[in-house]
């Protein structure tokens, strides 16, 4: 399968029918007498946009896990490279040592000074296992935290990428204080005197997410994921076996998809991704995430910094709140 730029887009396993037909594309599109066939390949063109469309906009749970963990999605280094200017990554938290599952930098996104901090997993396989595949370790948050205080120092907003399947949860990372780091970061970004804003651009599994998630605002890409846990972890504990049955009971039920989060009151908005998602068209994507960004930066630029830790706590008080009507026994 190929993206809107040509280039090689590996198929998922709901997309066969699309994968199919794109063969065929390729397949007329090598031939000398291409040309000839212009009107075939603008009906298989067509029908296979419309199936595509259909397809991901009746995505299930389960199979927006698949969209959001893709290999071709983009990951924190492609948005900084396609929205940002004068990107300069700062490196290292000052106790332990540099996790390269975290990254930080100054930035400029459009007219806004920033500080970036974001999850990245890797592109291939040594960088990947480097990268712990998204896994931050407790130096990973300490670095984030640390590059939040010096943005706060000069005064800039933080815009956080929220891309990992969950915090790294090997004995080292807990010797070195895992579960506290997460905490701390926690509560020095809900006072945090300065504006910050949180996307999940793919993954956003339990506190290894939340560690860079207390925001003023939070989004999601639409074929994003974001809960307490992973499906695979929820069917492990409730069924004790994590497979596709069980994942896809399991994502269902966790309530995990960008309109699931919307409507319960978790984020803030929903960024949409061009049809087949961001792997298919990194461009658009990045444009409709720069866009959002810039919008919400302006909007929070008028409130002081008293005013924004007032409303981020009262934001995050008053989730998962339930009313009872007292007038019924």
């Amino acid at each position: 399968m190929t993206n809107g730029k040509g280039n090689t887009v590996a198929p998922l396993p709901f997309e066969t029918p699309v994968s199919a037909i794109e063969k065929q594309i390729h397949g007329m599109n090598e031939r000398e007498d291409a040309d000839q066939f212009k009107s075939e390949l603008d009906e298989l063109q067509t029908t296979r946009n419309s199936l595509l469309k259909k397809l991901y906009e009746n995505l299930t749970p389960w199979q927006t896990v698949q969209v959001a963990r893709h290999q071709n999605r983009p990951q924190t280094t492609d948005y900084i490279r396609m929205i940002c200017r004068d990107f300069r990554e700062l490196h290292g938290d000052r106790h332990f040592g540099d996790d390269p599952a975290i990254i930080t930098g100054f930035a400029r996104i459009g007219s806004h000074k920033v500080m970036v901090i974001g999850h990245q997993k890797g592109k291939d396989t040594d960088e990947r296992i480097a990268c712990h595949f998204g896994c931050a370790h407790p130096e990973g948050y300490r670095k984030a935290l640390a590059k939040m205080k010096l943005a706060e120092k000069f005064g800039l907003p933080v815009v956080t990428f929220i891309d990992t399947p969950g915090a790294y949860p090997g004995l080292k990372a807990e010797e070195r204080g895992q579960a506290e780091a997460i905490a701390l970061n926690l509560k020095e970004m809900s006072r945090l005197k300065t504006p910050i804003v949180s996307i999940v651009i793919g993954e956003g599994g339990s506190g290894g997410a939340l560690g860079l998630g207390v925001a003023d605002r939070v989004a999601m890409l639409q074929f994003s994921w974001y809960s307490v846990i992973s499906p695979e972890g929820c069917a492990a504990i409730l069924w004790k076996i994590a497979n596709e049955e069980t994942n896809q009971s399991a994502a269902t039920a966790l309530a995990l998809t960008s309109r699931d989060n919307l409507k319960n009151g978790i984020i803030d908005a929903i960024i949409s991704e061009p049809i087949g998602g961001a792997q298919r068209d990194n461009e658009s994507t990045a444009s409709n995430l720069e866009k959002w960004i810039v919008d919400s930066l302006t909007d929070l630029a008028r409130f002081n910094p008293q005013t924004l830790i007032h409303r981020r706590y009262e934001k995050f008080a008053g989730m998962g709140v339930v009313s009872t009507d007292s007038s019924v026994d």
